[in-house]
């Protein structure tokens, strides 16, 4: 199959059939993993940059371990001891970078519309790791894919989203990717984190966490991005516990075979307790190993595999 971009710069671009393809990609990598030797062929001679300008832990480490396993060279780039911090400008900086040769740049940044900048301003193919308030693709991608891995399927199921919705990049491309496949899709958080008129992008909204419950296969608990400032929109963390924390005794209600998920860092206490996130339910844990194979998938889709890829 071939796809329609050069670059990945989120879900709400691709198609139902792009997605598929990408999800079915990833299942050929996930072995790999299991291997006694972790590493293939496949990118050898290829160079991928991780250009990071917004601190990252499992999303950056992710984006290492599957170029490596592949056999590519990876080079990290910290924001904090590049020419960034002398004034010179993004698009400068990978202007430079591309001259070098690289065959993909992987870009994260706190400010939305980077990627999307990068892939208009270079001609090395562009993903998106995350971009402000925007989209996270590669975290949207590995969340169907979990979620097809124990579910079998994605269409007809029900999916809640709970917590800071304004400020997540990850329920935007979770909206748009489980929603093209299928799934119903419930954002569920105060008023003041639900941004005005999400439901065009193809949801619906609930403002009380309880009666949600019942009826969803699957629940994305999302963190509180206090650095964004999502603070102010709070009266106080304990409150919003007590409304829109997932804890065994609220658990009760759900469905026995309900998915518990989080893109994580997890804050303990505040969105998940403790018992619920390490729970037989919670497949958090999952998430993270199988964003690698997502991750191993996209590299070779985007740097690797240049005959499916049309410009």
């Amino acid at each position: 199959m071939k796809l329609s971009v050069k670059s990945l710069i989120g879900l709400s671009g691709l198609s139902r059939s792009e997605i598929e393809f990408m999800l079915e990609q990833s299942e050929s990598f996930k072995e790999i993993s299991y291997r006694p030797i972790k590493k293939v062929p496949t990118l050898r001679g290829k160079t991928i940059i991780n250009l990071f300008i917004e601190p990252s832990t499992r999303t950056r480490t992710s984006f290492e371990i599957a170029g490596k396993r592949l056999s590519a060279d990876v080079i990290n780039f910290s924001a904090s001891s590049s020419s960034l911090t002398k004034g010179e400008t993004l698009t400068d900086t990978a202007k430079n970078l591309e001259a070098m040769k690289p065959d993909l740049l992987i870009v994260r940044s706190q400010a939305a519309g980077v990627p999307e900048l990068l892939s208009r301003t270079v001609a090395t193919p562009v993903l998106n790791a995350g971009d402000g308030f925007h989209e996270h693709p590669t975290q949207g991608l590995l969340d169907l894919f979990t979620v097809r891995e124990h579910k079998k399927k994605i269409a007809g199921l029900k999916l809640a989203i709970v917590g800071d919705i304004y400020h997540s990049r990850v329920a935007r491309s979770d909206i748009y990717g489980f929603s093209k496949l299928g799934a119903e899709v419930t954002v569920v958080g105060p008023p003041t984190m639900i941004p005005s008129g999400i439901e065009q992008l193809g949801c619906k909204v609930s403002y009380h966490l309880d009666p949600v419950i019942p009826e969803a296969d699957v629940i994305m608990m999302l963190r509180i991005q206090l650095e964004r400032g999502a603070g102010n929109f709070l009266p106080s963390t304990r409150e919003y516990s007590r409304f829109y924390g997932l804890n065994l005794k609220r658990l009760e209600q759900a469905k026995k075979d309900v998915l518990i998920m989080h893109p994580g860092p997890v804050n303990r206490g505040v969105e998940l307790s403790p018992e619920v996130a390490d729970s037989s339910y919670s497949v958090i844990l999952d998430q993270v190993e199988n964003g690698v194979a997502v991750r191993m998938a996209l590299l070779y889709l985007f740097c690797g595999g240049a005959d499916e890829v049309s410009a």
